[in-house]
């Protein structure tokens, strides 16, 4: 299992149940005691759990426009609705491309789809760059790992690097597509952050490539972040889940290519 999933299930345990403790999440993952411990360290730093004795509890947060959800409670919310949508994604890049990846846990699943591939990605996101070159996973297959270019900067509470060390970089890559996931979709206010330096660095992700495409379950609409990064006319392409609304797929489709990831609503 890569470290990075074996985290993603900790959150998960984390987020249901509020507190998990080390001793059962080592029998449960088939790991020893001090690799846990270390999963939770870094956890920790990155903001998204908080380390008591013998475990761990589960972060507490604001919301509002202007608070990013910390990546660890998004990445338990509708995940078969993005990986649909990342399955989707993944069809449309091809083998020798360069692509431009942002921070989300949509995107992360679409991260997840191109290990093995013969393409190059650039991310600010530290979640997508561990999928793409988690050490345990590359030395049972050297030939697995992605060639993954990794932007520095200031790390959000969605796991994404921003600000000028981030900005400075991508402004001297090219790319053929950025893929990017989202805060809010709003017919009038656009694609949104509640972040001002992820949104900047979402501009410069959309500014280093040919084509935009963003990625957003139906959750996403209606939502509306503290700051824009995208209008409709910027993006070439969207993909949602079957969960959206016939109205809201309208309002959608009249603004920007629209593409429905299938098989997802009940």
């Amino acid at each position: 299992m890569l470290a990075a999933d074996r985290r993603r299930i900790i959150l998960e345990e984390v987020t249901a149940r509020g507190s998990v403790r080390v001793i059962d999440l080592a029998a449960d993952l088939g790991v020893s005691e001090m690799t846990i411990r270390r999963d939770l360290d870094r956890l920790a730093d990155a903001g998204e759990l908080a380390k008591v004795h013998g475990g761990a509890v589960l972060s507490n947060s604001g919301a509002g426009r202007g608070v990013e959800p910390l990546s660890a409670q998004k990445a338990v919310r509708d995940t078969a609705e993005k990986r649909a949508i990342a399955a989707v994604a993944a069809g449309l890049v091809d083998e020798g491309m360069t692509v431009a990846v942002g921070a989300g846990t949509t995107t992360l699943e679409l991260a997840r789809l191109l290990r093995g591939r013969r393409v190059s990605v650039v991310t600010n996101s530290i979640s997508i760059f561990h999928v793409l070159t988690d050490p345990d996973e590359a030395a049972a297959d050297p030939t697995s790992a992605s060639a993954v270019q990794l932007t520095g900067g200031q790390r959000t509470p969605s796991d994404a690097l921003v600000g000028p060390v981030a900005n400075a970089m991508l402004e001297r890559v090219r790319c053929d597509v950025a893929l990017l996931g989202c805060h809010g979709i709003d017919p009038g206010a656009g694609f949104t952050s509640p972040n001002i330096g992820e949104a900047e660095t979402n501009r410069r992700l959309i500014g280093s490539a040919r084509s935009t495409v963003l990625l957003a379950d139906h959750t996403k609409y209606g939502e509306i972040g503290a700051h824009l990064f995208a209008r409709f006319a910027d993006v070439d392409a969207l993909i949602v889940d079957d969960g959206l609304g016939r109205t809201a797929r309208d309002s959608l489709a009249s603004a920007v290519p629209l593409t429905i990831a299938e098989g997802v609503a009940r």
